[in-house]
């Protein structure tokens, strides 16, 4: 190594095809197009499942941890597992247009149950874990299932989920269950044995229904075809010059759309192994994810930043861990919010001091709506906030919204959702008159005068609000804005102050980094003085900070105020906080409310 600063050194190849855009304007509108070609032979999500069983049959597919070892599953064993149970899902009544409901956490049965199904043209509908654990209030996955109506159930373990299998929603569906069966559900191993059923699938099949959050109101399905996954996997690949099959560890859950067809779907379409993490990135469950990545040398890494906040300090502590993340790795990604600079800044850092390069950061942008993958970085990058350009095929709409170069975005593209299950009034709502989706983001032009130079995203416009004064708040981006700011002491931020004075944040610490930082007046210290100079640099009332109060504990999960991929509904986290709101808003604050 030679001893080169971040900003300075070289960036390790990241086999990336030649960026390419065409811009469109129509007044004050933007429309990019993506021209680049990509293959669009595949259109089926089991098409490359026969593929690689025909050209890689011994390759692995899927490993899960089995102890201190992993257990896995080639593409020849894949193919061979996914038609006896497509024979036998056929054997219990599933067909075309027919859900199988998908209550389990990511592992080789979840996988290979799901491709079984969709095999048949009968659509995946995987719901969060969390809608069916012991302890979760059923009233979410009822609603589910009112909006589902599955012919099926897949558990992988009767026990885990319980209290949902007995519930009367649903009642009489033939339940299929890995572990744990109770009397009267279908083994997973008796369904292995049955005649085989090659598959059926058409591209216009619906090949799964994802739930959007529900953060608003009831969730709504969407229906994802075979052929929306199978081309924005093509979509993703046409990015790269790179003929490698990638190497992946991820916990990214697979009821949602980033995990499920962003990376479980992309590592089968490029012939990859994908090793399952248990590992969540949250305090006493992400050393799994670290035990995972001592041992397993990536060639892509994507994890979300409350992930990456966590990962980066065990990078500083464990040379060991080090070398082996940076030993093969091409590009590392973020996804599921926008992450703080000072993380980004960290990671190359430590990149640098390992292997004398730095790793190209990437984020991709997009909705369940749109594949999930409308947009992403496909070129060396080393800033946060970024959310790319059109992926080949893609066009992005740039509506303008407000003042100061914002924009809404709203995307077109072989893989954007036809709309949401028996919704035709909120698919119509959906769309523009062009028959653009309506993502409800903002973004900015990183450089107003160059499209090419990629878009920043600029937050959710729904969680956007005004102060008293009338002065707009654009959340999303205050939240990375103050994170970063404050350095690495603080892992989220909850922005408040509609119809306030001032801007206020609720604060979730990081708590490795506070212990690292001595007593509580220093981790006080430096969240003022980071959030002071930020208010310095600010430019108008809407970005400068006036209150913020440190909150005990960590988000709730199990409320859906932290969501599977690590985001934090802003709008659940105030609501589920009033007396907090009250301190933080008081006329005469307590010694706990840091003023500015």
């Amino acid at each position: 190594m030679d001893g080169s600063t971040p900003n300075t050194a070289p960036f390790r190849d990241a086999r990336y095809a030649p960026r390419a855009l065409e811009v469109e304007r129509q007044g004050e509108t933007l429309i990019l197009r993506n021209p680049m070609p990509y293959s669009d032979a595949v259109r089926t999500v089991t098409q490359p499942l026969a593929r690689w069983a025909a050209e890689a049959p011994e390759r692995v597919w899927l490993a899960e941890r089995e102890g201190e070892g992993w257990r896995t599953v080639t593409y020849a064993q894949a193919k061979d597992r996914v038609a006896a149970l497509a024979g036998g899902l056929a054997g219990l009544g599933l067909s075309r247009g027919q859900p199988l409901l998908i209550l389990a956490r990511n592992g080789i049965e979840h996988a290979l149950i799901a491709y079984a199904a969709m095999s048949l043209g009968a659509p995946a509908a995987p719901v969060s874990p969390q809608y069916g654990l012991k302890g979760a209030d059923l009233t979410r996955l009822r609603h589910a299932v009112e909006r589902l109506k599955p012919a099926a159930v897949y558990a992988d373990d009767a026990e885990a989920f319980g209290d949902a299998l007995a519930a009367p929603f649903l009642a009489g569906l033939p339940v299929v269950v890995s572990r744990n069966a109770r009397p009267g559900d279908v083994a997973f191993d008796d369904l292995l044995k049955s005649a085989p059923v090659e598959p059926v699938a058409r591209p216009e099949d619906v090949a799964k229904l994802l739930l959007t959050s529900g953060s608003t109101g009831r969730p709504k399905a969407v229906v994802c075809t075979h052929a929306n996954i199978a081309l924005n996997a093509a979509q993703i690949q046409g990015c790269y010059a790179d003929p490698e099959p990638p190497v992946l560890v991820n916990s990214a859950p697979w009821s949602h759309s980033l995990g499920a067809n962003a990376i479980l779907h992309m590592v089968l379409h490029r012939g990859g192994t994908l090793h399952i993490d248990a590992g969540q990135p949250v305090p006493g469950k992400f050393g799994e994810t670290v035990r995972n990545l001592s041992e397993i040398a990536t060639t892509y890494h994507n994890m979300v930043p409350a992930g990456w906040a966590m990962f980066v300090g065990e990078l500083e502590r464990d040379d060991a861990l080090a070398a082996k993340f940076f030993e093969k790795v091409r590009v590392i990604q973020y996804g599921g919010a926008s992450m703080a600079q000072s993380i980004l800044d960290r990671v190359q850092a430590v990149a640098v001091r390992t292997v004398g390069e730095r790793i190209t950061f990437a984020a991709g942008y997009g909705a369940t709506e749109t594949g999930p993958t409308a947009c992403n970085i496909h070129w060396l990058n080393a800033r946060s906030g970024m959310v790319g350009l059109p992926t080949p095929g893609t066009a992005v709409k740039l509506v303008p919204a407000g003042d100061g170069g914002k924009f809404e975005i709203r995307v077109k593209g072989p893989q954007v959702s036809p709309g949401y299950l028996d919704q035709p009034e909120a698919t119509a709502q959906a769309f523009d008159e062009d028959g653009f989706y309506r993502l409800g983001d903002a973004a900015r032009l990183a450089d107003p005068e160059d499209p090419a130079a990629g878009l920043v995203f600029d937050g959710r416009l729904v969680e956007n609000f005004k102060l008293a004064s009338g002065t707009f708040v654009a959340a999303g981006a205050l939240r990375v804005a103050a994170v970063s700011a404050i350095g690495g002491v603080v892992s989220d931020a909850v922005i408040c102050g509609e119809g306030q004075d001032g801007v206020g944040l609720m604060l979730f610490l990081d708590a490795k980094a506070c212990e690292r930082l001595g007593d509580a007046e220093a981790v006080r210290t430096q969240i003022i003085e980071g959030l002071s100079r930020m208010n310095a640099a600010a430019k108008g009332g809407g970005g400068r900070i006036a209150r913020a109060l440190i909150l005990d504990g960590a988000p709730d999960a199990a409320s859906g105020e932290l969501t599977d991929k690590g985001y934090i509904n802003q709008a659940l986290a105030r609501d589920r906080r009033p007396k907090a709101l009250e301190r933080l808003f008081a006329e005469a604050p307590d010694a706990g409310v840091l003023v500015l």
